[in-house]
């Protein structure tokens, strides 16, 4: 089944506000293997410069996680989430983040399109990440849903 397009870009999408907690931060830093002390220690951070620990550039993919059902957009859609492959992930930054900032994040879907006759749809959602309407990021993710009844 095709996408509707023009019904994906009218979605709205509730606004996520989260706090960025201390411990999330060191954890997610640990996860992903970072080493360096201004990531995990606060006086660390303040030594170089920050105001509290830093936000690392990928951690604001996982705070769209927060959402109370981050993937229900695919359902209305009529997404099979059986079919569905994460494609990319971009970001574009504006301002540094930081421990104990209130974040919130706008999503929005901004585009739908299908390669290979229809075989593959792609849609792209972005998310506006604000602190008190300043912006500080926009994370762009690309999701791949696979049509197997369509033969390309």
């Amino acid at each position: 089944m095709a996408i509707d397009a023009a019904r994906a870009k009218e979605l709205e999408f509730e606004p996520l506000t989260v706090e960025v907690e201390r411990g999330r931060l060191r954890f997610f830093s640990a996860t992903i293997g970072e080493t360096d002390p201004v990531y995990l220690d606060v006086d660390a951070a303040k030594a170089a410069g920050h105001r509290d620990l830093p936000v690392p550039p990928t951690f604001f993919f996982s705070l769209g996680l927060e959402a109370p059902d981050p993937f229900g957009y695919l359902d209305v859609l009529g997404i099979d989430l059986r079919q569905v492959l994460h494609g990319e992930q971009s970001f574009e930054y504006h301002s540094l983040a930081y421990a104990r900032d209130q974040l919130t994040l706008q999503d929005r879907i901004v585009d739908v399109y299908d390669k290979r006759g229809g075989a593959l749809e792609f849609v792209v959602k972005q998310t506006a990440i604000t602190r008190a309407s300043e912006p500080i990021a926009d994370m762009r993710s690309v999701i791949v849903v696979r049509n197997p009844e369509v033969t390309a």
